[in-house]
């Protein structure tokens, strides 16, 4: 990743010098004549544009998405300098890792690096999204009016059994981040009826918690680095790919039925597996599946240190969408960066998965 960075730094370097020779050369010629005529062309023009192009895209480099747009509107060269999709491209490459979550709709092809920046980027994306018309206002007010049945999801993955701090014992005991507020009387036969939270203190869910094996199997697994034998889905063989094909077990497959949604908790440790074949398994399974929005948790135990290039020793968010096929699916779906020890993003992940289902944040 960093010598293809590398690479694109130096091209787009390249690119912005060729354009800005073409078709602004009394840039140049400013920039050449500086030490020169530097008190007669501060009168005329800002030291920014006299500066050399690496310089001008040094300085870009320390500028948030939002400045290097503003720079952009301040004059006719920087208008069309900021517009230089390589320019952008250098960024996405760049801050991918950096990102905490991505979605069905701003996950950029990571091979072509040919989506938006903006759309993409978690502290730009708020304005991609549709503004509310006024009668939908109106709606979700007559809807806080009248009382809803509660959304249930279905909760499974290897980030629940194989990382050192528990995921599920910390949402059950994070009372001021999440009060459980009970469990309902819906029964479902061989799992139970889950745990119900309360999303700031008055949307209800319920969480169906799905574990591949018993207690006491996991840990011993979790301690030798052992994989268990998963009692929720059936090997059926391969495909015509060699790629192992999965059913769900009869329990599970009544969940699938059951629930409004999936959330998914990857374990997002350095080096780990993500497990993409158990979510096909689900969803495949589900006829209508696209109504159901899949929430993966990108869990690791405890808040990442950062490396000497800045980057977290944690899978990053993108990858993680990557590996499980997640921009194949025709769900929507949500990547969220989650730490099981802080709970760090899951309330991020939880009002996307509320707005998916239909309730009105």
């Amino acid at each position: 990743m960093a010598g293809r960075n590398g690479q694109l730094k130096s091209v787009v370097i390249r690119s912005l010098r060729r354009f800005s020779e073409r078709y602004f050369p009394e840039k140049a010629t400013r920039s050449s004549m500086l030490d020169k005529e530097q008190e007669e062309e501060a009168s005329h023009f800002g030291y920014l544009d006299s500066f050399p192009v690496d310089v001008q895209f040094l300085i870009m480099t320390f500028l948030s998405p939002v400045d290097i747009c503003n720079l952009g509107a301040t004059c006719r060269y920087w208008r069309a300098m900021v517009r230089d999709p390589l320019l952008w491209k250098y960024f996405l490459l760049r801050d991918m890792p950096h990102w905490s979550s991505i979605d069905h709709l701003t996950m950029p092809d990571l091979e072509l690096l040919d989506a938006p920046y903006l759309k993409g980027c978690p502290s730009c994306r708020q304005q991609w999204l549709p503004s509310r018309p006024a009668y939908e206002l109106l709606t979700s007010f007559l809807h806080y009016l009248m009382p809803s049945s509660e959304p249930r999801y279905a909760m499974f993955g290897p980030g629940m059994e194989e990382i050192d701090v528990s995921f599920v014992t910390r949402l059950m005991r994070a009372h001021d981040l999440l009060p459980v507020s009970g469990t309902p009387h819906r029964q479902i036969n061989g799992i139970g009826s889950g745990i119900s939270y309360l999303f700031n203190n008055q949307h209800k869910f319920n969480i169906l918690t799905l574990y591949s094996t018993y207690g006491a199997e996991r840990e011993k697994a979790r301690l030798q680095k052992e994989s268990v034998s998963n009692k929720l889905f059936i090997f059926k063989g391969t495909n015509d790919t060699g790629h192992p094909v999965f059913t769900p077990a009869p329990q599970v497959q009544e969940v699938c039925q059951e629930v409004d949604g999936f959330i998914y908790v990857a374990n997002a440790e350095p080096g780990e597996g993500v497990g993409k074949f158990n979510i096909r398994a689900v969803l495949n399974f589900v006829g209508d599946s696209t109504a159901k929005p899949l929430l993966v948790l990108s869990c690791v135990s405890r808040e990442p240190e950062e490396v000497s290039d800045g980057a977290k020793c944690r899978t990053p968010c993108v990858y993680v969408a990557k590996r499980l096929g997640l921009p194949q699916l025709s769900n929507r779906w949500m990547v969220q960066d989650t730490v099981a020890e802080s709970l760090t993003g899951v309330l991020d992940g939880i009002a996307w998965l509320l707005k998916s289902s239909g309730v009105k944040i």
